[in-house]
């Protein structure tokens, strides 16, 4: 059975930094893209940012310049660096793997204070 365990996120004033990692347990198949997702308290989960196998990225604009989505491949594992982080940037941060199925973590808060 596939698990994606999130971790990394936290509390950071605005202005600060977190890293988060997303790790698959469980062998997924045709792995295609890697995306983080976030939900803010009352709105609609968005797209933050996605990775393919081969490396094309997808940011949001509004985390253009600030975040960067990176992956190891061969340890199915999924991270957003996300720094200059902004109040707005407060959410829910869930972690999605394409592959012959469709796979999501938990989700990890994370709480940027002004």
């Amino acid at each position: 059975q596939v698990q994606l365990v999130e971790s990394g996120g936290g509390t950071v004033q605005a202005g600060g930094s977190l890293r988060l990692s997303c790790a698959a347990s469980g062998s997924i198949f045709g792995i295609n893209v890697m995306g983080w997702y976030r939900q803010a308290p009352g709105k609609q989960r968005e797209l933050v940012a996605q990775i393919t196998r081969t490396s094309y990225t997808y940011y949001v604009d509004s985390v253009k310049g600030r975040f960067t989505i990176s992956s190891d491949n061969a340890k199915n594992t999924v991270y957003l660096q996300m720094n200059s982080l902004k109040p707005e940037d407060t959410g829910v941060y869930y972690c999605k793997i394409w592959g012959l199925d469709v796979y999501w973590g938990q989700g990890t808060q994370v709480t940027v204070s002004s």
